[in-house]
C-alpha cells in the first residue's frame, strides 16, 4: 500500500470479499452505517483485517470517529506512515 488510491483499492476489495458489498458502492463519500449497511461488528472484523494487511497495531479508537469510507483510508494512511 503506497498511497490513498491503494488503500481505497484494497477496502473495496475487503468489503466486497468479508461483507458482500459491491465495490462500486464503496467510494470515498460512501457513508459506512447509512450507505454500506455497516455495523459495530462489521467494523471490528475490518480492523482485524487491516492489522494483519498492514502488519501495524491498529487500535479500535483510531477509527471510532470513521463515519464514510474516506476516514478509513485517511486513518490507515496515518497508520502505515506511522
Amino acid at each position: 500500500m503506497k498511497n490513498r488510491d491503494d488503500i481505497l483499492q484494497i477496502i473495496k476489495e475487503i468489503m466486497q470479499e468479508m461483507f458482500e458489498i459491491d465495490a462500486d458502492e464503496v467510494t470515498l463519500e460512501a457513508r459506512l452505517y447509512e450507505d454500506l449497511d455497516f455495523d459495530s461488528i462489521d467494523a471490528v472484523d475490518m480492523i482485524v483485517r487491516l492489522k494483519e494487511m498492514t502488519g501495524k497495531a491498529v487500535r479500535p479508537e483510531d477509527f471510532k470517529n470513521a463515519r464514510t469510507i474516506n476516514d478509513v483510508v485517511e486513518a490507515v494512511d496515518k497508520l502505515i506512515a506511522a
